[in-house]
């Protein structure tokens, strides 16, 4: 697909992922509207292109209709990341605003089938995947497609919702042959990042010299964490490359510990700590990694970042650009907000 002059909306578009969607759209040329309410995204991240124009940012609720109808108006690809959502103590602990989802993703399905909109591609998650399927840490499984269900089994309001997106695509494909495409992302890192997951967490603690440095859950947990620059190439794959309301996991098959991810901040940063396990405070799955065969298969993509890499490169840019004082103000409130 030539991206030159496309006329492109990001939902979403100055978040983490989001923004740096953006960057890589930019970068090919697309004429590119970002419509965000900066609940949890940031102006600063996208400022540059909207100061050269090169961006029109929109500060709106796409919760009312007639915002939606008017933003999307003229759009040929539109890429939906805005949701309600956090970290894990975010996910577990506020189910009522993660419902909101289903009420946001509706809305703009609906609007991009009424419009004649080319293609929507949609932000889904590996929260879509049954709980039951990944509790056991010690249990080397990778996450199918084609696992998700029946029966269903999404993790929190969160993951219901996303699953629920996914299914309302599939139907509009059936149906009305509405082109789209879902990517299941797999806890992605990265510059940008935000201090409610994982990654981002464990490096706020070493950067404020946290002693105890605190580890949610018992730390066996095993996670596959996608470093951001793999999760923008996939999107953008989908985008060429899917039609039929395909979900295709973003994610790497590298199985981390968190433990083992903790201990590999400490030593990069120096910071010397003595490592207290909370298994009391939300922990969510006990066994998530993703596999990327589907990916490979129908958009040649494979992760290209490992994370010991991407792990580096985000601590480097983390120390580089935040405040201590600002970041010992705010850590325990981010943990379980936006």
């Amino acid at each position: 697909m030539n991206w030159q002059g496309r006329k492109v909306l990001v939902t979403g578009g100055a978040s983490f992922i989001g923004s740096h969607l953006v960057d890589a759209l930019v970068e090919r040329g697309a004429k590119i509207r970002v419509v965000d309410n900066l609940s949890s995204g940031r102006l600063e991240n996208i400022k540059k292109h909207v100061e050269e124009e090169r961006v029109e940012f929109l500060n709106e609720d796409l919760t009312a209709p007639e915002v939606i109808h008017r933003i999307m108006g003229g759009m040929e690809i539109v890429f939906h990341l805005a949701a309600d959502h956090g970290g894990r103590g975010y996910v577990d602990l506020h189910q009522v605003e993660c419902s909101t989802n289903l009420i946001l993703d509706g809305m703009i399905f609906k609007t991009v089938y009424e419009l004649g909109v080319e293609k929507v591609v949609y932000a889904s998650s590996g929260c879509v995947y049954p709980n039951h399927m990944q509790m056991n840490p010690d249990e080397e499984i990778y996450l199918t497609e084609d696992m998700v269900g029946p029966p269903f089994d999404a993790d929190n309001m969160y993951g219901w919702a996303k699953l629920m997106g996914e299914l309302t695509l599939k139907s509009y494909y059936r149906q009305f042959e509405m082109k789209s495409a879902s990517c299941r992302y797999f806890t992605v890192y990265g510059p940008r990042g935000v201090e409610n997951h994982a990654v981002i967490a464990m490096v706020a603690r070493a950067f404020i010299q946290e002693d105890p440095f605190e580890v949610w859950g018992t730390g066996e947990q095993v996670r596959n964490w996608t470093y951001i620059d793999d999760i923008v190439e996939g999107t953008i794959l989908a985008a060429e490359k899917i039609d039929d309301a395909t979900a295709v996991n973003l994610g790497t098959m590298e199985r981390v510990r968190v433990m083992d991810a903790v201990k590999e901040v400490l030593r990069y940063t120096g910071h010397k700590a003595r490592v207290v396990a909370k298994p009391d405070m939300p922990t969510g799955p006990l066994n998530r990694v993703a596999e990327n065969r589907l990916a490979k298969q129908l958009l040649g993509w494979e992760p290209r970042v490992p994370f010991i890499e991407g792990l580096h490169r985000t601590i480097d840019w983390y120390f580089a650009n935040k405040d201590r004082d600002r970041v010992r103000a705010i850590l325990r409130r981010m943990l379980t907000e936006r």
